[in-house]
């Protein structure tokens, strides 16, 4: 990916984070900037972006930080040019395989959840239009 760096307010606002959710990430390691200033400034790069971006997307479905560290491990591995033999690269793909099902589930749930709320909102809009007085020009 791109070497170039970003300080953490842009990093915040092309994650949609707030700076104070990076560093809380930062500090329980599930993403370390890339490099710092001469100022002492975190410095970010696309990669780092990309992994605020998969904890992000990990977050609204529930997993835990132990959860987002440990897929953050395997895709890192997985990624990585050192050469896994086939029982470690099956194992590491074993894990993803288990976050990508409980994510497909945990959507599902979130669907079902969506439904019922629409339903409820449209039984909502019905009793306002049943109650609203028409008014007679």
């Amino acid at each position: 990916m791109d070497d170039k760096h970003m300080q953490i307010g842009e990093v915040a606002g092309r994650t949609e984070l707030s700076l104070r959710t990076i560093r809380h990430y930062e500090e329980t390691g599930l993403v370390i900037p890339s490099a710092r200033s001469q100022g002492g400034f975190r410095l970010y790069t696309e990669t780092d972006v990309a992994r605020l971006m998969v904890i992000r997307r990990m977050k609204p479905l529930g997993f835990t930080l132990e959860q987002m560290r440990d897929l953050l491990d395997a895709t890192d591995r997985l990624d990585s040019d050192d050469a896994l033999d086939d029982s470690e690269r099956e194992a590491l793909l074993k894990r993803v395989r288990t976050y990508h099902q409980e994510a497909a589930e945990q959507v599902e749930k979130l669907r079902v959840q969506l439904a019922r709320a629409e339903d409820f909102a449209a039984t909502l809009d019905a009793r306002l239009e049943q109650n609203t007085p028409v008014a007679h020009f």
